[in-house]
């Protein structure tokens, strides 16, 4: 783990799916409203449209979204980037990413979700950690060698993701940069965005393990909740 946490089968629920599409639909608006409507031109809006193909959005909702954020709508938006530090049980340390409309209502929940671990000052845990570009992509067919298109790529470094993906590590301001070489290599990029990577990720088994998911289940929960990044192998 070490990176983004991302909650086993959390779309396998209708109550589930129904906050997978909250946290996309943010994501949809922020993108848009930062880089405007045009996914040929917005880089992170493109990430987010294929994530919500993926997680079978609607169109009209996809579509709403993009020209919220884009302010074609009457609607307003105010969605604020907050983030928090701290631990989960057993000292596993934590950053919390929550795009928010009311910053009171937030800070009330992230510290009331804390308790079963430790909510920390600004700089506590993020020392802790790397802010990287991160990719996801597949190989073409037939096969390729990750490392080798790492290196064809400009990556900083690859390792294995998901159901035969791997996972390339940039520098911040070069993630659209590698993404686009890897894809003209042939690999199928499935996401790409900045996220914080522990450097000194820990082990846990048993029980404890049992304690920490639990924890990050709940956290994960929170509407408010866009992205968490824990120190977990």
């Amino acid at each position: 783990m070490g990176a983004q946490w991302k909650h086993k089968g959390r779309t396998e629920h209708a109550a589930a799916k129904g906050r997978l599409f909250t946290k996309l639909v943010k994501e949809l608006i922020i993108a848009s409203k930062a880089g405007g409507p045009e996914v040929g031109s917005n880089p992170r809006l493109r990430m987010a449209v294929e994530q919500a193909k993926k997680a079978s959005m609607p169109r009209d909702t996809l579509e709403r979204a993009i020209k919220k954020g884009a302010g074609l709508l009457d609607e307003p938006v105010n969605y604020e980037l907050v983030t928090y530090e701290g631990f989960a049980p057993h000292q596993v340390p934590v950053i919390v990413e929550c795009l928010t409309d009311n910053k009171n209502r937030t800070a009330t929940n992230i510290r009331v979700l804390f308790r079963k671990g430790q909510i920390a000052t600004t700089g506590a845990v993020s020392w802790d950690f790397n802010r990287m570009g991160v990719i996801e992509a597949t190989p073409p067919e037939g096969g390729a060698d990750a490392e080798t298109a790492a290196i064809e790529a400009g990556a900083d470094n690859v390792e294995p993701g998901e159901e035969g993906a791997s996972r390339f590590l940039t520098g911040p301001t070069d993630v659209d940069t590698v993404g686009k070489a890897l894809a003209g290599l042939g690999w199928t990029v499935s996401a790409q965005n900045l996220a914080w990577i522990a450097k000194n990720p820990v082990q846990l088994e048993g029980e404890a393990r049992t304690e920490v998911e639990a924890f990050l289940e709940a956290m994960d929960a929170d509407d408010d909740v866009q992205n968490i990044y824990v120190g977990l192998k």
